[in-house]
């Protein structure tokens, strides 16, 4: 009888480590994995004019990424500048006389205008009971709805979209009334953080 028990206590410890060592390798292999593929994709993004490891012997992972955050950082920085602005505004007026380039353009500024306002600006984290009554889920109010759909409810709507988990790139538009929407105070990376974690980081 001792004996079972010492080996069920054994087994016991066994299966304790190994499902310590599935938490903690889960996490670390996602962002080893997520990691080597940012790097694949910069260093093909990257022209290879500037791209030091077209030039280089030997091949240095994650110099592409650097390379990639600087000309990033550069170019926001040349946006604010005078010079900066006054080709922006050329660029933009252009793409605004093509018919569908326009279309796409517009909508990708607008909804990255939403989501890097600071939080002084704007309150977009919200709470809403999505997909029954009950049950509910973290969204992003990106505006309010003033046009066509608005008018045929008859309601003040406000654009909801419902991000995935664990991939918040995809997710659902949904409108629902003002009145419906509860607005959280945390910030886009609090929720954001939360729902790639599949809600085991709760936001304080």
């Amino acid at each position: 009888m001792a004996k079972k028990e010492k080996k069920r206590s054994i087994f016991a410890k066994i299966r304790n480590y190994f499902i310590a060592g599935v938490v903690i390798l889960i996490p670390i292999g996602i962002t080893v994995y997520v990691t080597i593929f940012f790097v694949s994709i910069s260093s093909k993004i990257l022209p290879k004019e500037i791209n030091p490891n077209y030039y280089l012997p030997y091949n240095i992972p994650g110099v592409e990424i650097i390379i990639s955050l600087i000309l990033i950082t550069l170019i926001g920085w040349l946006s604010l500048s005078f010079i900066g602005k006054s080709l922006l505004n050329l660029f933009n007026n252009l793409l605004k006389k093509i018919p569908i380039l326009r279309t796409i353009y517009s909508a990708l500024g607008q909804m990255t205008e939403t989501f890097t306002k600071t939080d002084k600006e704007r309150k977009n984290v919200v709470l809403v009971e999505y997909p029954r009554k009950g049950s509910w889920a973290v969204g992003f109010a990106t505006k309010e709805n003033s046009g066509e759909i608005s008018n045929k409810t008859k309601k003040n709507l406000i654009n909801v979209f419902v991000p995935t988990t664990p991939n918040p790139t995809s997710g659902f538009l949904l409108m629902f009334p003002k009145e419906e929407v509860i607005y959280l105070d945390l910030t886009f990376e609090e929720a954001s953080k939360f729902i790639v974690s599949a809600g085991t980081s709760n936001p304080k």
